[in-house]
């Protein structure tokens, strides 16, 4: 998609790299991310109104550190680094960068001496939150020492004759409360960016594109039961209404009532042509002795391309397959980010196999998730699916631990039900950002009706969180605890025992596989 304007993010290995794109994109300027070594012609395009650097866990003393071309700086762009960023103007413009002897991690106050219209409307001392071992002593010219911290390290450097900036902390962290508003002075002040970039803005060129892209050619669209499949079938049929063929695979890894939902949701509320494949068989036979997380994960991406190979086969007149894809989806996939580690695959990106004979169309992969959520309240989705929790791609696969069956999901299929049941009647489903319930591939003793039993473990989890990059546990009553845990030991046979997942992100991941 064509833009008139736009930040570009060099990505250095930082754990919130995708956290400054998504608060720059709160203030309306678009921006992209790309490596931190991409090519001066990617990153100087005409409608680039600066730079910023982010943070990385790399030392620009250690052998094999990311550095961005040395051309970067000769741009006449605005630049502003984070973190590591920061670290690369002081060695840049030749300030000494100073080796891990002390740091500051945590929150932490800094004084300004100097603004460079990047401090516009922010009382000062600035509450930050700092995370670094290295960093800048005896600022030197060019630079310009902008403030430093209250333990007196060098917090924010300057050269106001070429709009270089930098800041020795995250102001994308929730924990820099202020922070939001440095990097919209930094887009507006010193970028000069207007800020045009909306999803009012994005559903008039997406339909623009996807007809351009199409023409009068048929799209072959699968919906998983989730929000980014459901949003895309949804703007697909608002560009080229009659054109958009719609499939649900069943693969038997879905919630409970899923397949219901979706035929009633497209069926009847969207007006969308929509067939259902039923594949339950098909998956659980190909899973079966499956345990390994990631072999889960790229067996059921198998079987995705394979079953929309059949589909395509069926349907000659069809010249596209639509898919659901994010921007975060693209970046951990695909070779665009920088030192950073992939956490696990994504079945869904990175291309169709030759034999498919149909050109992919991924019509959200410049958007976040609550860029597509908010774009699918803008084009009529019902509550229900705008708000509904994020699901995993490979669905109850990776909740179900250890091998999956049939008889394992529908365990499990009940029980989470349940608990969302008692999150709504409690009013509390959409007070948390993700909650689900998992099976444990263990048994446990139990007594149930002066009977011993010998059952599975079912483990409840419910987190809030401003990104998913971090997480933490919602602190549910214990009333609400009880009564699920008591409603799946009575109503779920298979399980006699409940408990509650009280870790964080990090070190645990918000999904259990």
């Amino acid at each position: 998609m064509k833009h008139t304007e736009r930040i570009v993010i060099l990505d250095f290995g930082g754990q919130t790299t995708q956290l400054i794109a998504r608060r720059l994109r709160e203030h309306g300027v678009y921006c992209e991310i790309l490596p931190f070594n991409a090519k001066i012609e990617d990153i100087a395009t005409q409608e680039t109104r600066g730079v910023v650097m982010s943070g990385g866990p790399a030392s620009v003393h250690a052998e094999g550190a990311p550095f961005p071309d040395p051309k970067l700086y000769d741009l006449g762009l605005p630049i502003l680094g984070i973190c590591y960023g920061m670290q690369l103007i002081g060695k840049h413009f030749g300030t000494p960068v100073v080796k891990g002897r002390s740091g500051e991690f945590g929150p932490a106050q800094v004084e300004y001496s100097e603004s460079g219209h990047l401090l516009d409307g922010i009382s000062l001392p600035m509450q930050v939150w700092m995370n670094h071992g290295d960093h800048l002593e005896e600022v030197r010219a060019p630079l310009r020492l902008m403030g430093r911290s209250a333990h007196g390290l060098v917090a924010a450097v300057c050269n106001l004759d070429t709009n270089a900036y930098g800041v020795q902390f995250n102001p994308e962290a929730t924990h820099t409360p202020q922070g939001s508003a440095l990097l919209r002075n930094f887009a507006f002040n010193i970028c000069s960016c207007e800020g045009g970039w909306s999803m009012e803005s994005f559903i008039e060129q997406a339909v623009a594109d996807i007809r351009n892209s199409v023409g009068k050619q048929k799209v072959l669209c699968a919906l998983s039961g989730g929000l980014d499949s459901a949003v895309t079938a949804m703007l697909l049929n608002r560009a080229i209404p009659g054109q958009v063929l719609c499939f649900y695979v069943d693969t038997g890894l879905g919630r409970l009532g899923e397949r219901e939902q979706i035929v009633e949701t497209f069926r009847e509320h969207g007006h969308i042509e929509l067939e259902v494949v039923d594949a339950q068989t098909k998956f659980y036979s190909e899973l079966k002795g499956i345990t390994e997380p990631e072999l889960k994960r790229k067996t059921i991406g198998r079987l995705f391309i394979e079953v929309f190979q059949e589909e395509a086969a069926r349907h000659k007149e069809v010249d596209f397959l639509a898919q659901g894809t994010l921007y975060p989806d693209v970046i951990e996939s695909v070779s665009v980010k920088g030192p950073s580690a992939t956490i696990k695959s994504h079945h869904n990106v990175g291309g169709l196999p030759d034999t498919l004979h149909l050109k992919l169309i991924e019509p959200l992969r410049e958007l976040f998730k609550d860029e597509a959520r908010n774009l699918g309240v803008l084009l009529g989705l019902p509550r229900a699916i705008t708000h509904r929790h994020p699901f995993p791609g490979p669905g109850l696969a990776v909740r179900v631990l250890g091998e999956v069956t049939k008889e394992r999901c529908d365990i499990l299929r009940k029980a989470d039900a349940i608990f969302m049941q008692e999150l709504r009647d409690a009013n509390w489903y959409e007070q948390t950002r993700q909650a689900f319930a998992v099976l444990l591939p263990v048994k446990s003793v139990g007594v149930m009706g002066d009977e011993r039993t010998y059952e599975s473990v079912c483990v409840l989890r419910a987190v809030n969180t401003d990104d998913f990059m971090t997480a933490d546990f919602t602190r549910l009553p214990y009333e609400l605890l009880g009564r699920s845990a008591s409603r799946i030991i009575n109503e779920v046979r298979g399980i006699n025992r409940v408990a509650y997942d009280i870790s964080t992100k990090p070190p645990a991941t918000v999904e259990w596989e």
